[in-house]
């Protein structure tokens, strides 16, 4: 592809190994409210946006009885855990190649503003990256579509501009396949190949920095 690509990175999950912390961010924010679920259920959703996790996890009647509460209280409990969150191996590195190679890079998040915040300083993105979302932006997150359609808005880029997106759950490879764009998935989401590959990713590694090491085979050579 050209030089116009945009790579559009998730953060949560793909870049900082957070998708543990959030299971039990929310594991502990339901038990707040006297509600209990299998942290393995709640990992499964990790990647989905929060405005629509509790109706997944335990339909409409979850999310109208304490969805409000739960998504304010399931934020306070990540911000206790932020400080155990660290950048994956070689994340850092994959975002200046990406901007090395001539592309223009979207960091994307539908997390709290305070969060992504923590992040980028994490991964010394603020003068790296071209932009960045997070959920303020949008109404329906993932696997809704609209995160990366937001991302490509945010650089001026029409929704049909060369791009590609590099995530780490199905929900994040169902919403770039939504977008029409290709994706490629990091397996620190915990999820299958198999799973990833059902739901769309051209490809497959372990971090980012393997991603980095095979950049010539994806659509960001």
């Amino acid at each position: 592809m050209t030089d116009s690509t945009i790579a559009v990175l998730d953060i949560d999950g793909t870049l900082v190994d957070s998708n543990y912390q959030h299971a039990l961010a929310w594991y502990r924010a339901l038990r707040s409210a006297g509600e209990t679920y299998p942290v393995w259920r709640l990992h499964r959703l990790i990647g989905m946006g929060g405005d629509q996790l509790p109706t997944a996890l335990g339909g409409e009647d979850l999310e109208h009885r304490v969805g409000d509460r739960l998504r304010e209280q399931q934020g306070k409990e990540v911000d206790a855990l932020l400080e155990e969150m660290a950048p994956l191996p070689g994340a850092h590195d994959l975002l200046v190649a990406i901007k090395n190679r001539g592309h223009r890079l979207v960091l994307a998040s539908s997390g709290q503003h305070r969060h992504v915040d923590v992040y980028l300083d994490k991964l010394a993105a603020r003068d790296i990256a071209d932009d960045w979302t997070t959920s303020a932006d949008v109404e329906a997150s993932k696997p809704a579509p609209d995160l990366l359609q937001v991302a490509l808005k945010k650089l001026g880029a029409p929704p049909d501009a060369p791009s590609v997106l590099v995530g780490d759950s199905v929900w994040d490879i169902k919403a770039a396949k939504s977008a029409g764009m290709p994706a490629i998935a990091v397996r620190s989401g915990g999820f299958g190949d198999d799973e990833l590959r059902e739901a769309g990713a051209i490809a497959l590694y372990d971090t980012p920095g393997d991603v980095v090491k095979a950049l010539d085979d994806t659509p960001l050579a």
